[in-house]
């Protein structure tokens, strides 16, 4: 379990999320056998939707982050729902480069510069909201503000930071997010930059001991802040067989029919689990014959 902390100045004007991501990010290693440079960037990704869905309205309301940029990563996905749980997914998941010019896992150069990352917004409506924004280095950090600068005009202060062991394990994992509202005056902005200039990076401050509340609290030093809400967050995958089998309907009568006839159960692997589906081809031969029926009943 993850815990995730919000807080808010006494005049309401900025918000300051927190969360300790630590075993979120553990799962992820788990699951997808990440190299450590991959295992930053998908945990920074993941700890930046984990935020941002915390921050939708409805219950059955996800957000989708994706980035896809020139370097050997390929597409990360993150998808989390309103509760801030949280589930991801690598194009490649072991990826080896040199450690940057600071002597850390070089997060962009894995990921790459040159591509975007793309925020769909599932919030229950005819179709989904999608901002894109070309990526700014490729920490996920940096991108994280600038999507929300571009496409949500709204200031965003973003800090995501995962810290891998020797044996890829992971030591710590956490970030936050500081939005401002437009009514912030420039001295609650003074306040904020001032704080930020004398913070360590997320994974020092954990390492001390800090917690998710101790963090928010921290960011609006001097705004009198109070504790807004909380919740505890984890890694979570909402597949299921009935949603498989949706998915595999959707090949059609022929390719089903096709696939029984081969004699051979078929298995079907979720990317963001790797959890294994069985179908049998008696399975597959009914629903070849559902989904014949379904177009008839069309017709």
């Amino acid at each position: 379990m993850g815990i995730l902390k919000r807080a808010i100045a006494k005049n309401a004007s900025v918000v300051a999320c927190a969360i300790d991501a630590t075993d979120i990010v553990s799962q992820i290693e788990s699951i997808h056998q990440t190299s450590a440079v991959v295992t930053a960037a998908l945990g920074r990704l993941s700890i930046a939707a984990s935020m941002m869905g915390y921050g939708l309205k409805s219950e059955n309301d996800s957000v989708t982050l994706r980035v896809k940029g020139n370097g050997p990563t390929g597409m990360l996905t993150a998808v989390a729902d309103s509760h801030g749980n949280v589930k991801a997914d690598v194009e490649h998941p072991v990826v080896e480069i040199p450690l940057n010019a600071q002597g850390k896992l070089d997060v962009g150069g894995a990921v790459g510069n040159d591509g975007t990352l793309s925020v769909v917004k599932d919030l229950g409506l005819k179709e989904p909201y999608v901002g894109i924004v070309p990526l700014v280095s490729g920490e996920i950090a940096e991108d994280i503000a600038q999507y929300f600068a571009t496409s949500e005009q709204t200031p965003t202060v973003c800090g995501l930071g995962v810290l891998v062991n020797p044996d890829l394990s992971v030591k710590v994992a956490g970030g936050y997010l500081i939005q401002l509202l437009p009514f912030a005056s420039d001295a609650c902005i003074d306040t904020i930059e001032n704080n930020l200039k004398s913070m360590p990076p997320v994974t020092t401050m954990m390492t001390q001991g800090m917690t998710a509340e101790q963090i928010a609290l921290r960011l609006l030093d001097g705004l009198e802040p109070n504790l807004l809400d909380e919740s505890e967050v984890a890694y979570h995958c909402d597949c299921s067989r009935i949603r498989t089998e949706k998915v595999l309907a959707a090949l059609g009568e022929k390719e089903l029919t096709n696939l029984s006839e081969e004699g051979k159960p078929i298995e079907v692997c979720c990317h963001f689990c790797k959890k294994i589906y069985t179908f049998q081809p008696e399975e597959l031969k009914a629903m070849a014959l559902q989904v014949a029926g379904n177009h008839t009943d069309e017709a």
